[in-house]
């Protein structure tokens, strides 16, 4: 299990938040998959897993709890109304996967990939589709990322209030970082802090 931890501050309040990215419970190996578990689990197990998780932890986000495919039961997670659940290989960036999770109500959050779609253009379409239907937006990084820091740019030109690239321990991901705080820095006293409402910013 992929984890991330986010620190934020609220005037003298402290709050930490655990992200779990959890897009399997498969160990790897050159040559084979080990399951994490002595069993495989069911869908219907691994929601009740990670409703335990919800319950025991202060979790606010989970990306791709189910197969990219298993529609029904990533929507009865998010129908449990536990926590934002966040659609990556679900909607890879796609208006027409991002329409079927609407409809079927698979999630509530947009893993925004610009490189996994391919163009600005259905990117975009994408977001908009996902605010319009009062989900949240999280732009993300890829694997074998570089310097390069538009997706920093993107986050904020499109108002996601979320960003995944990764802890700073990179130039590559610091880079991402630092165009966040040149933004800022630019904005002056426009810049504003999204707060609680980081999943629900305006245009």
């Amino acid at each position: 299990m992929e984890e991330e931890f986010l620190e934020s501050r609220a005037g003298s309040e402290k709050k930490s938040f655990l992200f779990p990215f959890t897009h399997f419970f498969f160990l790897f190996s050159s040559r084979k998959k080990k399951p994490y578990f002595h069993k495989p689990l069911t869908g219907e197990q691994l929601l009740d897993l990670y409703k335990s998780f919800c319950k025991d932890y202060p979790i606010i986000t989970i990306e791709d709890p189910f197969d990219q495919d298993d529609w029904d039961n990533t929507a009865a997670f998010t129908a449990a109304g536990l926590c934002q659940v966040v659609g990556d290989d679900l909607l890879v960036t796609n208006p027409t996967r991002v329409k079927t999770a609407i409809e079927k109500k698979a999630c509530n959050a947009l893993l925004l990939k610009v490189n996994q779609i391919g163009s600005i253009s259905e990117s975009i379409e994408a977001v908009r589709m996902a605010k319009e239907a009062g989900w949240g937006v999280m732009a993300s990084h890829r694997s074998g990322e570089t310097e390069d820091s538009f997706i920093a740019d993107l986050a904020v030109g499109l108002s996601t209030g979320q960003i995944k690239t990764g802890a700073p321990c990179r130039s590559e991901r610091l880079a991402k970082y630092n165009q966040l705080l040149r933004i800022e820095a630019e904005l002056g006293a426009d810049a504003v802090y999204a707060g609680e409402n980081w999943r629900h910013i305006g245009w």
